[in-house]
């Protein structure tokens, strides 16, 4: 079933690229593996799929010793900062960097780690009061002071968009995401490279690659249905 699902993503993938004028090379799919058995990422990994997104900490730490080595986890939840120090040495991107005080613990952590952690800011664009991140008009001066921590590189931004029936509704949040993004290039702020548009999930990642998203998370799409005290589809 993983195979035949990540062959359709896959395919969903070159199409929107292909409306957007995009190259398919300029996208990355991240398999959202969480609550997943490893026997059902090991069919992903089978498939080709290296990147691997968690949303707990406990999970990443479970299951980095039991896939190959190029495995590449992704931390893509609200991590807490008591957690941080379990998960830089494993995650090759965290992406829900959603306050300053998390990003001096992850300063704090690196330092006695000797290492440089690679971040993106959570940016709340639809201001929604049940999720973290920054606000818009917040990330311009997230960006500047987190930019003075050096063992943390800013690689970009990451959203999680409402969750809708039809992605049309979420257009204009990627539409600002993406404009942010590319106004915090073009400052060329030190310590900062806005490489990496983390936007899209299972239900939405089409409209999100049309509108400028470098890498895409998608769950259910790949792995099937997951419901979970009503949590949203990824």
């Amino acid at each position: 079933m993983v195979k035949e699902n990540l062959a359709e993503v896959e395919e969903r993938i070159k199409l929107a690229c292909k409306r957007a004028g995009r190259d398919r090379r300029e996208v990355t799919l991240v398999a959202v593996s969480k609550t997943k058995p490893v026997s059902m990422i090991e069919e992903a990994y089978a498939a080709g799929i290296r990147e691997f997104g968690e949303n707990r900490v406990q999970e990443i730490c479970e299951k980095y010793d039991k896939l190959p080595e190029d495995a590449r986890w992704h931390m893509i939840g609200h991590l807490q900062r008591n957690k941080v120090k379990q998960v830089i040495d494993k995650a090759v991107l965290i992406h829900s960097v959603d306050s300053l005080r998390l990003a001096e613990q992850i300063e704090e952590e690196a330092v006695k780690a000797d290492c440089t952690v690679d971040i993106l800011l959570e940016v709340n664009v639809a201001d929604e009061e049940s999720k973290y991140g920054f606000k818009l008009k917040e990330a311009e001066e997230a960006v500047r002071k987190i930019a003075q921590l050096p063992h943390i590189k800013i690689k970009g931004f990451m959203t999680i968009a409402p969750f809708v029936e039809n992605s049309e509704e979420n257009r204009t949040i990627f539409k600002k995401l993406y404009q942010l993004y590319v106004d915090i290039e073009e400052k060329n702020i030190d310590n900062v490279n806005m490489s990496v548009l983390s936007m899209g999930m299972t239900g939405d990642f089409e409209t999100a690659i049309e509108e400028g998203a470098t890498l895409i998370r998608v769950g259910t799409g790949i792995f099937g249905t997951r419901y979970k005290n009503g949590e949203n589809k990824v």
